[in-house]
């Protein structure tokens, strides 16, 4: 295989590499340490990083994006993380979204929906699912339990549906324009069998925001909770069938695979900052008169946390590309449980290295092993490495 990088993709990367470096880092702790999680938010970078084609960039040409290839993605998500991982998110978090959009929608939701998220800077999208009562449920629905799952009511009233219920932890929930929504419209199926999905704009009549999340990472990505009484959204903006959200050819188009491609290359931008900080680290330092560099505990620790993390990068790059090529397999869900593994553990190795260089908590590197501890979450729980073993069993 030929993994040599297009003069594109070069230049997509160093164009990441460069906003990381010279907008990015220059903030980053600084945002991460606001105290309200509502104002960690920093407008001004979204803006500048929309000019850039960040926020826009997996949108086809000929719709009025980028159209980058999954490889040039990975490169774009891991550079960006490198200067802050929680910022990376908050771009690709449209990604997934902008891509359904084009995927998906009809043309009249095209023109009343891409159209606007084109033209607007600070235009996010955001997806809502996770409920009090319903998170794992949802990632790997129980069959033949109808009251397993999302909760959230929808009742069919003229050419409306009326939402009741709440969501919770939802990625851009304060500060999102448009939302794709899991809705139930039929309890008396499975979750499977009985969800639809929707577009909510934010300004829905019946809709409001709740407690912005106060987490101790990723403090820059929003997460919050959405409430909704009687909140009426027309009928048109319904994507696909009626309680068809999660069958396959509806719903999210693009599968669970960009999610992991996403984590995966997310967590090795953190990898490569941590790298980089643990060498700082040692750099000039000694440890009883000696070159800190030269001590062999410290020596294996880097070399571990570069072996780690170029392995993961090596099996980000073949995901990238098998479904650039499209060639079907399981590999993207195993790169997200390596890559939790991975980010957690090289950040935990550059953590005990600044305690050996005499710099014990410095934030920079506090920062990194908080972050990393998301992974916990979205990727590497038991419930998510089920469901990745789930498809390599049904593969074989």
């Amino acid at each position: 295989m030929d993994f040599s990088l297009t003069e594109e993709q070069i230049a997509w990367q160093m164009k990441a590499r460069k906003f990381a470096e010279e907008e990015i880092r220059p903030v980053s702790l600084a945002r991460d340490a606001i105290e309200d999680p509502a104002a960690t938010i920093d407008w001004d970078l979204i803006r500048k990083g929309s000019q850039l084609g960040f926020r826009t960039s997996v949108v086809s040409k000929e719709q009025g994006g980028h159209g980058i290839d999954y490889v040039t993605q990975s490169l774009v998500m891991t550079e960006l993380a490198r200067g802050d991982s929680a910022i990376s998110k908050t771009f690709s978090q449209c990604w997934k979204w902008s891509h359904l959009i084009a995927a998906a929608c009809t043309d009249d939701q095209k023109e009343r929906f891409l159209e606007p998220f084109l033209a607007d800077d600070t235009f996010v999208l955001g997806f809502g699912q996770t409920e009090a009562n319903s998170g794992s449920d949802n990632r790997l629905p129980p069959p033949d339990v109808p009251n397993a799952g999302v909760r959230l009511r929808a009742e069919l009233d003229g050419n409306h549906w009326v939402l009741n219920g709440e969501k919770q932890f939802i990625a851009h929930g304060n500060i999102a324009k448009l939302f794709f929504l899991y809705v139930r419209t039929d309890f008396s199926v499975p979750f499977t069998d009985g969800t639809t999905v929707l577009l909510v704009p934010n300004d829905t009549p019946g809709f409001s925001v709740g407690k912005v999340y106060n987490k101790s990472g990723w403090r820059f990505y929003q997460n919050a909770e959405m409430v909704f009484e009687d909140a009426r959204v027309p009928v048109a903006n319904q994507i696909g069938e009626t309680n068809a959200a999660l069958r396959k050819g509806e719903g999210d188009q693009s599968g669970d695979m960009f999610g992991d491609l996403e984590l995966a290359s997310n967590a090795l931008g953190i990898c490569d900052a941590a790298c980089e900080q643990a060498h700082a680290a040692i750099k000039n330092r000694q440890l009883r008169g000696e070159p800190l560099s030269s001590q062999q505990l410290v020596q294996l620790k880097i070399g571990r946390m570069n072996m780690l993390t170029e392995a993961l990068r090596a099996y980000i790059m073949r995901v990238a590309w098998e479904h650039d090529q499209k060639v079907h397999s399981n590999n993207a869900g195993l790169a997200m449980n390596l890559a939790t593994d991975t980010v957690q553990e090289v950040t935990e190795l550059n953590m005990d290295i600044h305690d050996g260089a005499g710099r014990a908590a410095e934030r920079a590197a506090d920062k990194l092993v908080r972050d990393g501890f998301i992974w916990s979450h979205l990727a590497g729980d038991t419930i998510q490495r089920l469901k990745v073993a789930g498809r390599v069993i049904r593969a074989a």
